[in-house]
């Protein structure tokens, strides 16, 4: 079976990218906690993060610093939520870091992650190019 996000890396599969340079993609999240979910993708498959190779780590993990400054900034939040699972709750077997705009009271409790859409193609695209504007991009 083909990978999900190595179709959206490679341009396959459509999404609404934030973030992308010659080994990282972040787009939203179809399914988003809060608007502004993102996840950010090595292009290369590598399935969790102990498979991702030293070297890359630092690069990797400096989009994900990144893009939480960029994600609360776009939604106007007071923080973000970043997590990663490898193997369990992984719903696609590649390394994928979530991104989430957080705010005080904003319901999300635990690990308990109640899951929203986004109206339609159009607010989906608005949220991806405000996270865009928040990255200088």
């Amino acid at each position: 079976m083909a990978c999900t996000f190595c179709a959206i890396a490679a341009g396959d599969l459509p999404a609404s990218i934030v973030l992308q340079d010659d080994d990282h993609v972040a787009f939203l999240d179809t399914r988003p906690l809060f608007h502004g979910h993102t996840l950010l993708v090595p292009r290369a498959h590598v399935a969790t993060l102990p498979d991702l190779p030293p070297a890359a780590v630092g690069p990797y993990f400096e989009r994900v610093q990144r893009l939480s400054v960029a994600v609360r900034d776009a939604m106007d939040a007071t923080g973000t939520f970043v997590a990663m699972n490898n193997v369990v709750s992984q719903s696609v077997p590649h390394l994928h870091c979530h991104v989430v705009p957080r705010r005080f009271k904003d319901g999300l409790r635990g690990f308990f992650w109640p899951r929203t859409t986004y109206a339609d193609d159009a607010e989906r695209e608005a949220v991806a190019a405000a996270v865009r504007g928040a990255l200088g991009a």
